[in-house]
């Protein structure tokens, strides 16, 4: 399963600049400007919510952003644990730091999983994002609904060349961030769903 920007649907059908949006799922077998995860991660129970249709992944640099970040503050509680425990005699750290180390190191060790967990789907009327594995989450923001379609990116994620897409709708509660995407993809993307959003909203 790719995805590519190349693929995604123009805003407007040539010669008609009233014509109606119609998203179209991603096309399959097309090459993309930077690998994606090849299938999603379903959990493994019988009662999984199943949602049919095209997914598209995030990169798999996403997961050595978060490798990275979440390893140097795992480093950080070590150091400070150590330094108050056997340098400055406060035993009562070895408590959360040893609470906030298994909950680093798990969270570690699940990432992979996670990241292959995460994707998104471009229906007629909505995008669907969906994340988790013990945990599923499947979102739909209708095209109408967007006002603003923002890309942010931290340090890290310019170094491994990729963005955070954040729909911001009229209801906070259904506001989605899609991690992990290619920085031309999410681009691509972006451009995208505020000319189908636009044309939602005008009625055309």
């Amino acid at each position: 399963m790719t995805n590519s920007p190349e693929a995604l649907p123009d805003a407007v059908a040539p010669g008609s600049p009233a014509a109606p949006v119609r998203p179209e799922p991603l096309a399959e077998g097309t090459v993309p400007p930077a690998p994606t995860f090849d299938r999603l991660a379903e959990p493994r129970s019988p009662n999984r919510l199943i949602q049919p249709g095209v997914w598209h992944q995030i990169s798999p640099k996403y997961v050595w952003v978060q490798l990275i970040s979440t390893g140097s503050f795992l480093l950080v509680v070590i150091v400070a644990t150590l330094v108050l425990a056997l340098l400055m005699g406060q035993t009562w750290a070895w408590i959360p730091g040893g609470i906030l180390t298994v909950i680093l190191v798990w969270t570690l060790v699940i990432l992979p999983r996670q990241a292959r967990s995460i994707g998104y789907q471009l229906r007629e009327d909505d995008l669907v994002f969906r994340r988790g594995i013990l945990w599923q989450r499947f979102v739909a923001v209708p095209y109408g609904r967007m006002q603003l379609v923002d890309i942010t990116h931290g340090p890290l994620d310019r170094g491994f060349r990729i963005a955070q897409l954040k729909f911001v709708t009229a209801a906070a509660s259904t506001g989605v961030v899609i991690p992990g995407l290619d920085q031309s993809t999410a681009e691509t993307l972006r451009d995208h769903l505020v000319a189908v959003a636009e044309s939602r909203r005008t009625g055309l």
